[in-house]
């Protein structure tokens, strides 16, 4: 009887049977390009020495860059009128063609003054009384108000041309004025030519502003129907989750997103309910794992859209440009009764020896959750850079607008 083989051995004489491949030059391991392989040339360092220094930014002036700006555009100017004197055929077929006239493309004044007439600032253009757009009536400050006139006027003295002054983000400060003099023309009972554009230009960056809306209803009331609308989404009331194990780290300090945001809404929070809306309860609106803002009680509504709506024409323009640039109601609030030369109603507010609410602690609770994402991700040029200033612009132009002397 034959004595059976082990499978054992079966398989191990099949692995180790010399394969096709292996035996026959065709199968061959091949390259997938027929360039030849060659070592890469390593350059000898040649320089001893440190290394230089980086390079550094040339000093500039806070006047340099507007003489730059205006002494080429007076230069572009004057190139402008030798080639009309060339061809003064080409040149008026070219403008009528454009539509725009060569008294819109320069500048028909050389000097910009504050003048007070009548017990009012006024900003003249050479002789030439500042006037609103709309109503072509003259822009009138109130005499507690120098700050603002010499920020206007220093607007218009940086603008190379007419034309330039119809592009509302060459003039942020000139619209802001225009907004609070619509206003005051709307409380009088005055007719206010604001159409939905000037609105939106005036109120500054991205959204629109809020004055329009039913068609019978007052400027003040659909600014302040459009403000309370922020109440239920403040950026300073929307918290980030319960940080969770391998989740949000903590940062350099050791706190959380979420305690830097209830940190911050705490202080401004216990300001508030303190001085100008004394025993009113804000809550948060969005908190723990929830994605949908709930909205605060209907007295505390009451309460503060009746404040709103107490507000001066100045003041309530600066809230509302306030609450654009910030996307929050309370930390605007903040900046206005810390900065309005009447404090909005708010007496021995602030108390001596305390650090004032400024530009940058307002600019700083309306960035807290990009901060957060800066500090762990970097931040993006041109973007983050850009929006960091424009911010710090517009709240910047809320203190002008609201600040003041108290003086009449």
């Amino acid at each position: 009887m034959k004595t059976p083989t082990p499978l054992s051995l079966r398989l191990a004489t099949r692995q180790t049977a010399p394969s096709p491949a292996s035996s026959c030059p065709l199968f061959a391991a091949r390259h997938i390009h027929s360039t030849s392989a060659s070592p890469a040339t390593v350059s000898p360092i040649h320089g001893t020495g440190p290394p230089p220094q980086p390079p550094r930014p040339a000093v500039d002036y806070p006047n340099a860059r507007f003489e730059a700006r205006k002494k080429h555009a007076a230069i572009l100017e004057r190139a402008r009128e030798v080639r009309a004197a060339d061809k003064p055929s080409a040149h008026k077929q070219s403008s009528s063609e454009s539509g725009s006239s060569p008294l819109a493309r320069r500048r028909f004044w050389k000097h910009v003054h504050v003048h007070e007439v009548d017990g009012a600032l006024e900003v003249h253009l050479d002789t030439r009384p500042l006037r609103r757009p709309a109503t072509k009536e003259i822009v009138r400050l109130p005499r507690s108000k120098p700050l603002l006139a010499s920020a206007l006027a220093l607007e218009w003295d940086l603008l190379v041309s007419a034309q330039a002054a119809t592009r509302h983000h060459l003039i942020p400060l000139t619209s802001l004025v225009n907004r609070a003099l619509d206003i005051v023309d709307d409380d009088a009972g005055r007719e206010v030519h604001a159409g939905p554009k000037e609105a939106e230009g005036i109120s500054g960056g991205g959204g629109g502003g809020g004055g329009g809306g039913k068609p019978n209803e007052s400027l003040r009331v659909g600014i302040a129907r459009m403000l309370m609308r922020y109440l239920d989404t403040d950026s300073i009331l929307c918290w980030a989750p319960p940080p969770r194990h391998g989740h949000d780290a903590p940062d350099a300090s050791g706190n959380t997103l979420r305690e830097l945001q209830k940190h911050a809404a705490e202080e401004v929070v216990a300001y508030l309910s303190t001085h100008v809306w004394p025993g009113v309860e804000i809550e948060p609106v969005l908190d723990g794992e929830s994605i949908m803002p709930r909205g605060q009680k209907p007295e505390t509504r009451q309460i503060i859209q009746g404040w709103i709506m107490g507000l001066s024409a100045w003041e309530l323009a600066g809230l509302e440009r306030a609450v654009l640039a910030g996307k929050g109601l309370l930390g605007a609030v903040r900046l206005l009764v810390e900065w309005s030369e009447d404090f909005a109603g708010v007496k021995g507010a602030g108390g001596e020896g305390e650090a004032r609410f400024g530009v940058e602690e307002a600019a700083a609770l309306a960035s807290i959750e990009v901060n957060w994402q800066i500090g762990n991700w970097g931040a993006v040029e041109d973007t983050h850079d850009v929006e960091k200033e424009d911010l710090r612009r517009q709240l910047g132009s809320v203190i002008l607008l609201v600040g003041g002397t108290g003086k009449e």
